[in-house]
């Protein structure tokens, strides 16, 4: 199995341009669709070695074969074989040089190549923290889209092309990963799947002495002493010897009566005990974000739901721009979206074809994606968004110069303050939680070294459609909107008065299956004193 492992990990060396070392591959399906082309080639290659390997087998399985013929007829009759000088002349032959030819064909090593490769090209392969980053955005879905960890292990997700499970062993590195993290909910969830499978009769190299480990202590520090002492007893039972297991049982059962004695101390009996202990929920880690169940919620499309009343008001419509010369003839396709704050759908805006050209041109620079940091006004990486940005200029492309053109001409908007079109591709379960695109007051100079002013205004395409997951949620007011490729939405982010809207706090949900790619425009505030001219009331 180990010799497996290496050769599958051979490489080319024209597989990987220099470029994509260490690029965090898991923050972008887009970059990760090369690593599939990469394993196809190392999939080609470990053949070639194979069939070399084979070819060599097969010249020493033809020699044996022939010497064995041959020694069987010379040993029934030593010496009238070699009364034959043609026989004796042929033995001092082979044993001479005929062997010592098949002993350097034995000891020719056919992976030289193949290794020479591996260590020039390793750099170019994703590293721990690819492999991290991929298992955490498998137990951010799972939290997030309410998934247990069977459905999950049996690959059965919604809208899936290509059905695959996870093993044994590939829950028990998940369970690895979420414990080196100190989560310790997640641990428990995927050492038990791993041994539920295992006592299924899954074969892995995996064994339960090893995953009873984990699950004992994961248990044991979410306050389940009983069942820690239950898992702790099943270890010893498969290796009475085990040192660490037979050092927590004695500290569990010391633990246990110290807890009794404090119980009873307060009247309390042994099934009350047990009682509370059983009663004690076990939940993920808290976190930072106040509105996760909402945000959670939302990204099922279990929000809330509109009023008849306030749908009423919603409606689809042809629009031209406010009668704009460009599409007075022919209008586009819009729709309402939600009411306070106004989200407008625009529908067929963009064409498969600028998408492609738009994608063309963003991956190569694809980086991973930033945001703001009100601490030390910078720019850095963040594990709430998972996701790789490019930025594009109008004047690298008439598609994009044509692109920005047109939302000018639906938004009424003056673009040539706004910031370049921004293109993001998601990554494994990426994302972008709860967030403001405009910088609010304890902010003062977020956009400053721009000198356009604040965000007035997001403009968003939809440049793929998403199998599951991946909706654009405001959890503030319970919308959800879901992508739809060549659709884009638009909402102000300020009031008319220049106040923030903080209504249009907005998340972008982690993709469950498939592949987001976006691209979106920040319009500012400079230029548009006269397109969307200030109001005397701060909310209007």
């Amino acid at each position: 199995m180990a010799c497996i492992k290496v050769w599958c990990s051979l490489v080319l060396s024209f597989l990987l341009p220099h470029s994509y070392a260490h690029m965090d591959f898991f923050t972008s399906i887009g970059h990760m669709t090369d690593l599939i082309n990469t394993e196809k080639d190392l999939v080609t290659s470990l053949k070639d070695y194979i069939k070399a390997e084979e070819t060599k087998l097969e010249q020493i399985k033809q020699w044996a074969e022939k010497l064995d013929q041959l020694t069987d007829t010379a040993t029934k009759d030593p010496e009238g074989f070699l009364g034959h000088p043609v026989n004796a002349f042929k033995l001092m032959k082979r044993l001479n040089t005929e062997w010592g030819e098949l002993e350097n064909l034995v000891l020719k090593d056919m992976s030289d190549g193949f290794i020479s490769n591996m260590t020039i090209q390793r750099q170019y392969f994703p590293n721990d923290e690819d492999q991290a980053g991929a298992a955490k955005a498998l137990l951010r879905l799972q939290d997030t889209y309410n998934l247990d960890t069977d459905t999950l292990s049996k690959g059965n997700l919604p809208g899936v092309k290509h059905k695959s499970v996870l093993t044994a062993e590939d829950c028990f590195e998940l369970g690895k990963i979420a414990y080196t993290e100190a989560d310790y909910y997640h641990t428990e969830l995927w050492m038990e799947q791993a041994l539920k499978q295992l006592d299924d009769g899954e074969v892995s190299t995996v064994d339960k002495v090893s995953i009873l480990d984990y699950l004992s202590y994961a248990v044991y520090q979410q306050g389940d002493l009983n069942k820690a002492m239950t898992l702790t007893k099943r270890l010893l039972e498969l290796d009475p010897e085990h040192q660490r297991a037979n050092g927590n049982l004695k500290y569990f059962e010391y633990i246990m009566s110290k807890e009794k004695e404090a119980n009873k101390t307060a009247t309390k009996t042994d099934s009350q005990i047990d009682k509370e202990t059983k009663a004690k929920k076990k939940e993920p880690n808290k976190d930072y974000l106040p509105e996760r169940q909402k945000y959670e919620m939302l990204c099922r499309g279990e929000g809330l739901k509109m009023t008849p009343r306030r749908e009423k008001k919603l409606f689809c419509r042809y629009y031209d721009g406010n009668q704009n010369p460009r599409y007075i003839l022919g209008p586009v396709k819009q729709e309402d979206e939600w009411d306070k704050p106004r989200i407008v759908r625009f529908i067929e805006i963009i064409s498969d074809e600028e998408i492609e050209t738009v994608k063309e041109l963003a991956k190569p620079r694809l980086s991973r994606a930033t945001v703001h940091d009100p601490q030390t006004g910078k720019l850095t990486t963040a594990h709430y968004r998972v996701s790789k940005s490019a930025w594009l200029s109008g004047y690298e492309s008439p598609v994009v110069s044509r692109i920005n053109m047109r939302i000018q001409d639906l938004t009424g908007l003056d673009v040539s303050t706004a910031e370049e079109l921004q293109v993001a591709n998601y990554g494994v379960g990426g994302q972008y939680e709860p967030h403001f695109d405009f910088a609010r007051k304890d902010e003062p100079d977020a956009f400053k070294e721009l000198g356009t002013g604040n965000r007035i205004a997001t403009w968003l395409f939809y440049m793929s459609d998403v199998s599951a997951g991946g909706a654009t949620v405001f959890p503030e007011v319970g919308a959800s909107v879901w992508p739809k490729k060549g659709t884009a939405v638009f909402w102000y982010n300020l009031f008319p008065s220049g106040e923030g809207d903080y209504s249009t706090r907005h998340a972008a949900c982690p993709v469950l299956v498939g592949n987001k790619w976006v691209s979106n425009k920040w319009i500012h505030e400079r230029g548009q004193e006269f397109r969307r001219p200030c109001t005397l009331s701060e909310l209007e």
